[in-house]
C-alpha cells in the first residue's frame, strides 16, 4: 500500500509540475480562451478572463500548478498541496461541464474528477509520510 501511495504521489506530482512548467515556459499561453468558453458558471469564469484579472489568474495557474507538483514530488505538505490540486481540478472541471456531459467523452465523471479522487487518496493515506519530507517532521 505504501508503494502504491508513493507511486501515485510522484506521478501526480510530475503531472502537476509539468503542467505548470509548460505554461510558464510558453510566453503565448493564457487561460483567457478556456475561461471565455465556460459552459457552467459563465459569469464567474468571464470575470476571471477580464483584462484586469487575467494576469493574476495566469500567474496563480502557472506557478500554483508547479508548486503543487514540486510539493507532491518532495512529499512535503502533501495535505495542503493536495487541497490546492483539488481546487485547481474543480476549477478546470466546471467550465467544460455541460450537464450531464463532462467534456467531449464523459458523463459527469471526467479526468478532473479522477484526479480529485486520487488527491483525496493522498490525503487519506498520509502519502507524504512514505519516502517524503512529511515523514521526517
Amino acid at each position: 500500500m505504501k508503494y502504491s501511495l508513493l507511486l501515485l504521489r510522484l506521478s501526480l506530482g510530475f503531472y502537476f509540475a509539468y503542467a505548470g512548467l509548460s505554461k510558464i515556459l510558453n510566453p503565448e499561453w493564457t487561460a483567457a480562451g478556456f475561461l471565455k468558453g465556460a459552459q457552467t458558471f459563465k459569469s464567474l469564469y468571464a470575470w476571471f478572463a477580464l483584462p484586469a484579472n487575467i494576469g493574476w489568474v495566469n500567474f496563480i495557474n502557472e506557478w500554483g500548478l508547479l508548486v503543487v507538483g514540486v510539493l507532491l514530488i518532495l512529499g512535503f505538505w502533501v495535505r495542503y498541496a493536495s487541497i490546492a490540486g483539488i481546487v485547481f481540478m474543480a476549477l478546470y472541471y466546471f467550465p467544460s461541464l455541460n450537464f450531464p456531459l463532462a467534456g467531449e467523452h464523459a458523463y459527469i465523471i471526467d479526468e478532473h474528477i479522477i484526479y480529485i479522487t486520487a488527491l483525496l487518496t493522498l490525503i487519506a493515506g498520509q502519502a507524504g509520510n512514505y519516502l517524503g519530507l512529511d515523514g521526517r517532521r
